[in-house]
């Protein structure tokens, strides 16, 4: 699924599967997770699969994927990458850093928000935009709301090694038509950092169940 939303040069690798095989994992990776709960666990391990699938498709070896500050991926010397899980679907994507400068990933269940976080997520001019959906609508925007800005976040934050808010990325969705699954949005970042452009342009599609987004930042 995440392959529809970015370029060629963007190794791609994705799963359904809720487990990974016994011994997925290396000694360091198993170590950040040994205190966690089964279901973490089991996350942690399959998207970490994606990666190295992701790796051997632009001919790397596998290699380990520890976490930075904030939980941030640490990719094989040369590389970008972003990854993401929610219940059923764990997906990782990987690029050189010579052909993509910066890569944001996100899948979330096509539903409604909790009770609370729209107000906390939703900028007043995203609110008159991108109204929440009915709770039997096929498309959710204030979940794919949430899904744009965790893939601007995953993009700015390697870049930046700076916090970015909730309020601080201002996003609209483009449709062909009123019914269209998938298009594009733009991001327009409100505070500057060097090496990010003010605007961001991404994909999203709505299928199987799923809120998906994703950006790719082309090299300069």
């Amino acid at each position: 699924m995440i392959e529809r939303l970015l370029p060629a040069e963007v190794a791609c690798a994705d799963t359904h599967e809720t487990e990974a095989p016994a011994g997925a994992l290396y000694p360091e990776e198993a170590a950040l997770v040994a205190t966690s709960v089964d279901k973490r666990r089991h996350e942690f391990a399959a998207v970490r699969v994606c990666a190295r699938r992701a790796m051997g498709a632009l001919g790397l070896p596998p290699s380990p994927v520890l976490r930075g500050h904030r939980g941030m991926p640490l990719w094989p010397e040369g590389c970008v990458g972003s990854m993401t899980h929610c219940e059923g679907y764990r997906a990782a994507v990987l690029a050189r850093a010579s052909e993509v400068r910066g890569l944001g990933i996100d899948a979330e269940p096509n539903e409604p928000l909790p009770a609370g976080v729209w107000d906390v997520i939703a900028l007043p001019s995203e609110r008159e935009r991108i109204p929440p959906a009915a709770p039997d609508a096929t498309h959710h925007w204030d979940r794919l709301l949430f899904s744009a800005k965790e893939s601007v976040f995953k993009v700015w934050f390697p870049l930046t090694r700076v916090e970015l808010g909730f309020d601080e990325a201002d996003i609209t969705f483009h449709r062909g038509t009123e019914t269209s699954s998938e298009g594009t949005f733009t991001a327009e970042l409100l505070r500057t950092a060097p090496g990010v452009p003010r605007s961001l342009r991404g994909r999203w599609l709505i299928d199987d169940g799923f809120a998906v987004t994703a950006i790719a930042l082309p090299a300069a």
